[in-house]
């Protein structure tokens, strides 16, 4: 297996999305190989970057983590090093899982997650709103989630 992936490797990699806690036995049923060039054909997708890590999906609700928002940002770009200097100031926000530099009205779109409504106030008072590089936010309040997924959809004629 070079660098080129084939339909057994795009079979793993959709297997393995769905479920990354499948013993290597069972994914070698699935896919039609015998249970060592699986092991060999998971570990070199390893290798190659294509499998980065193992996560567990874990329900927010359940861990106490009600209060999903988004976040556009605005950066105030007459700062010298405005973003580089907003982006390490944000890393250091656990509540923010996600962020994005996006074309468009904002420069900056993020995902907070918090316990509760007062904590994002807080959040948003006490860190985001002091960060000198933010020019204007607007929070975009999550009423329902109708699709949450990170799993890609792998194909092999996309990959051509």
């Amino acid at each position: 297996m070079a660098d080129k992936l084939d339909k057994i490797d795009v079979r793993i990699l959709n297997f393995l999305q769905e479920n990354s806690k499948i013993t290597n036995l069972e994914l070698s049923r699935k896919i039609g190989l015998s249970p060592a060039p699986t092991l060999e054909r998971v570990k070199k997708l390893e290798q190659m970057h294509i499998i980065e890590s193992y996560h567990a999906k874990i329900n927010p609700h359940k861990v106490n983590l009600t209060i999903s928002t988004f976040v556009l940002i605005n950066l105030a770009w007459h700062i010298p090093g405005a973003m580089d200097s907003f982006v390490s100031k944000i890393k250091e926000i656990d509540e923010i899982t996600n962020c994005y530099v996006i074309t468009g009205d904002a420069d900056i779109l993020m995902r907070v997650v918090c316990k509760d409504i007062q904590a994002y106030e807080d959040l948003l008072f006490r860190k985001l709103s002091q960060i000198k590089e933010v020019e204007r936010l607007k929070t975009l309040m999550t009423l329902s989630v109708v699709k949450s997924s990170d799993k890609l959809p792998i194909r092999l004629e996309d990959l051509d």
